[in-house]
C-alpha cells in the first residue's frame, strides 16, 4: 500500500490483488500531475460539476481522488475495477461514488470532462476515443496524462484525428499532460476494431480459422510467435475433460483444444473485457456445433471451484503496464494448481529466459519440458 497526497486529499492506495511484497505503487507521477492540474489556480481550476469520465485508470487512483465528483470510470481491466472498489473502501469513501463501466459498455451520452490515462496499447486508445467522441461537446475539457516514455507522436496524432487540436505540457517528474480541444466538425469514422484475420495453415486443429481481436489485445493484428509455437504442441485428451484457457486473449488456444477434444468443456478466462469478448467471438466463429464453453472476466481462476479442472493452458503475460514482472505468471500458476484436480495438468508456454520452470517446480513440485526452440519453451506441471 502507498499514500498519494494531492490537493483533493491524502489517499491510501494499493493494487489488486494486494501483495505485501509488491514493489509497484498503485499510482505514479502521471496520475499526480493530472490531479494537480485540475485544481491549479494559475491555469484556472477545471469545473468538475458535470459528467467526469476517467478512461484507463490503472489502479483507481484517479477515480478514488475524484470520488467527491462522482466520476465514471471506463476500464478494460477487471483488476483495475476491483482495485478501485478496494481503494474507495480503504479510504472510507462511498462505494457508489464511482460508476464502473467496462471498455465494452456504452459510454455516457454527454461528457463534460474527459480524463485519459494513456494506455500502453495505442489501438486501445484509438478504439476508446472513437467510442467516446460522440459524447464530447464544444465545452468538454479533455486532458490526457502519461509518463514521457508512454507519450509518442502517434499518441498525439490520435487525439488530433479523433478529438481535435492537441498540445502537450512541459514535463514534470518525467510525466506529461495532453490537452485536446474537441472539434465537432471532424469527420466521425467508426472504430477499425475489432480486427479479424485468418490463422496460419500449419498450427494444428485451429489452422485456417478466423481470429477476432478487439482493441488492446496482445498481438492483435497477427498470431504471436509464442502462441504459434504452443499450438503445435498442445495435448490431446479423450473424454469429457474440463479445460481452461487462462489469460485467453483472443481464445485461439481454447478453440484449438475444443477442436482437438470434441467432448471437452472449455472455460476462457481473462482479466480484460476486450480479451474475453474476442475469445467468445473467435470461438463462435470456429468451434464445431455443440461445442461447450464458458467465458469469464475475472481474477484468474479464483471463481472456479477448487479441483474442478483437468487441464489448464496458459501463455502468461510478463508485463504489468510498462513494468516487466513475473508476478502475474506466478499468481496464475498458483491459481491453476488450486483449480486442477489431482492428476490435472498445467501447460505453459513462455520465453526461455523467463525461467518459469523454477516457479512451477516450487508450486507443483515438478515440471517437465514438452518442447523448446531457441526462444520459447513449453512446460508441463502435474498436480499430485
Amino acid at each position: 500500500m502507498n499514500r498519494l497526497t494531492t490537493s483533493q486529499g491524502t489517499f491510501e492506495l494499493a493494487r489488486f490483488p494486494e501483495h505485501p511484497s509488491d514493489p509497484f505503487r498503485a499510482w505514479d507521477a502521471a496520475d499526480a500531475y493530472l490531479l494537480r492540474r485540475l485544481t491549479d489556480p494559475e491555469t484556472g481550476p477545471v469545473d468538475l460539476s458535470g459528467t467526469v469520465a476517467v478512461v484507463g485508470d490503472r489502479w483507481g487512483a484517479l477515480a478514488t481522488a475524484l470520488a467527491a465528483h462522482r466520476p465514471v470510470q471506463i476500464s478494460d481491466s477487471y483488476l483495475a475495477r476491483r482495485a478501485t472498489q478496494a481503494n474507495l473502501d480503504r479510504n472510507g469513501l462511498d462505494p457508489d461514488a464511482v460508476t464502473l463501466l467496462s471498455s465494452r459498455d456504452t459510454p455516457p451520452d454527454r461528457i463534460d470532462v474527459l480524463l485519459v490515462r494513456v494506455p500502453k496499447s495505442l489501438a486501445f486508445l484509438e478504439d476508446q476515443l472513437h467510442r467516446i467522441a460522440p459524447a464530447l461537446h464544444a465545452g468538454t475539457v479533455v486532458i490526457g496524462t502519461g509518463m514521457v516514455k508512454e507519450i509518442h507522436t502517434s499518441t498525439l496524432k490520435l487525439f488530433e484525428r479523433i478529438v481535435g487540436p492537441t498540445r502537450t505540457s512541459l514535463a514534470e517528474r518525467k510525466a506529461r499532460l495532453i490537452f485536446a480541444t474537441p472539434d465537432l466538425e471532424l469527420p466521425r469514422t467508426p472504430s477499425p476494431w475489432p480486427y479479424r484475420y485468418e490463422l496460419p495453415a500449419d498450427i494444428g486443429p485451429v489452422s485456417g480459422r478466423t481470429a477476432v481481436n478487439h482493441a488492446g489485445i496482445f498481438c492483435a493484428e497477427r498470431l504471436d510467435v509464442g502462441t504459434r509455437f504452443f499450438l503445435k504442441h498442445l495435448p490431446t485428451r479423450g473424454g469429457s475433460a474440463k479445460i481452461a484457457d487462462l489469460g485467453c486473449g483472443n481464445g485461439v488456444l481454447g478453440l484449438s483444444a475444443a477442436l482437438a477434444n470434441p467432448d471437452t468443456h472449455v472455460t476462457f478466462v481473462d482479466e480484460s473485457y476486450g480479451a474475453v469478448a474476442s475469445a467468445e467471438e473467435t470461438f463462435r466463429l470456429g468451434a464445431p456445433e455443440g461445442a461447450k464453453a464458458d467465458f469469464l472476466v475475472g481474477d484468474g481462476l479464483t471463481d472456479l471451484a477448487p479441483g474442478s479442472l483437468d487441464l489448464v493452458l496458459n501463455n502468461p503475460p510478463f508485463h504489468s503496464h510498462m513494468a516487466t514482472t513475473d508476478a502475474t505468471a506466478r499468481t496464475m500458476f498458483t491459481g491453476a494448481r488450486t483449480a486442477l484436480r489431482q492428476g490435472g495438468e498445467l501447460w505453459v508456454v513462455g520465453n526461455r529466459h523467463l525461467s518459469y520452470h523454477t516457479h512451477l517446480r516450487r508450486i507443483f513440485g515438478n515440471c517437465t519440458t514438452v518442447a523448446g526452440d531457441p526462444k520459447f519453451v513449453v512446460l508441463r506441471a502435474v498436480k499430485r
